[in-house]
């Protein structure tokens, strides 16, 4: 963040410096809100209709019925990229249940907070590099992921203890932690979903367990079964993904990150990961910049 910075603040756009919100504000308190990570390229918000999509059913898991829009939403983010002249850009857009009452029980009638931050995010993909420095080493913790009878694990919210604490973990120089279930079964990364190739198909946990469906996951999975790949969703343990040809990492920022080793062990890259990184650089040509 820099004075520069021009922030988007329950509907005003602000410098840094008076971007604030209530100490009282629910999302402070309890991490009671919910919030999407989006990429903007060429100034297009990529996959926009999915992420609206995913931050209301985020809303609706936390009861939090705050009146907006998407097209409203949508509004302030674009106006947020044009007050710092970006185009290539990572947004974050948050939505918490606002100030009420110090009492843990939500109250029906929301106010909500409403804040759009941008900082620059190159493209990467066809016209240059990745935004990651080189293939992620990765983990496995300790720390295992809440169950999804617990909290929604299809739920984008505040509450990202779990993955703090996952990433507490790691020694340093470490990209991401792998995240188990109760069961010792892999979920996902910290902030991301893992696929690993084995015997030339593509495998990627189920998201029947505690595993956030990523939008750049869902894309990835579309992609390669219109490319005539095998993709197969199942329960998986370390040691499967330990022998695999390829394995890689997805989320909005790093898009497809392949995984230079896990627990000591190299695995890479190969064909699969350099194929389905291709075709996502073309669908973000396609939707963003023809």
């Amino acid at each position: 963040m820099t004075d520069d910075d021009i922030y988007h603040v329950d509907g005003d756009l602000v410098p840094a410096s008076e971007a604030t919100v209530s100490v009282d504000d629910r999302g402070f308190r309890y991490g009671d809100a919910a919030f999407e990570t989006m990429r903007a390229y060429g100034g297009t918000i990529f996959a926009w209709d999915d992420h609206a999509a995913r931050l209301e059913r985020t809303c609706e898991a936390l009861s939090l019925a705050h009146g907006l829009d998407a097209s409203d939403l949508r509004a302030r983010i674009d106006e947020t990229l044009a007050a710092n002249d970006l185009a290539d850009a990572y947004v974050r857009l948050s939505i918490t249940r606002g100030v009420q009452p110090g009492k843990l029980t939500p109250q029906p009638e929301v106010d909500p907070t409403v804040v759009i931050y941008v900082k620059p995010l190159p493209r990467g993909g066809l016209e240059g590099d990745p935004v990651w420095d080189g293939p992620a080493t990765v983990e496995t913790v300790e720390t295992r992921r809440v169950p999804d009878e617990a909290i929604p694990a299809a739920a984008k919210t505040h509450n990202y203890l779990n993955g703090i604490l996952a990433r507490a973990e790691l020694e340093a120089g470490i990209d991401e932690a792998l995240v188990c279930d109760l069961e010792g079964r892999i979920a996902e990364g910290a902030t991301s979903n893992l696929f690993f190739v084995r015997d030339g198909e593509l495998h990627t946990p189920t998201t029947d367990g505690p595993v956030l469906p990523g939008i750049t996951r869902d894309i990835v999975r579309e992609l390669a079964q219109d490319a005539g790949l095998s993709v197969r969703e199942g329960r998986y343990e370390p040691v499967d993904v330990l022998a695999a040809d390829e394995a890689f990492l997805t989320n909005r920022t790093w898009e497809l990150r392949p995984v230079a080793s896990l627990d000591g062990r190299a695995i890479g890259g190969g064909p699969v990961t350099d194929r389905l990184s291709a075709l996502y650089d073309d669908r973000v040509e396609e939707s963003c910049y023809r």
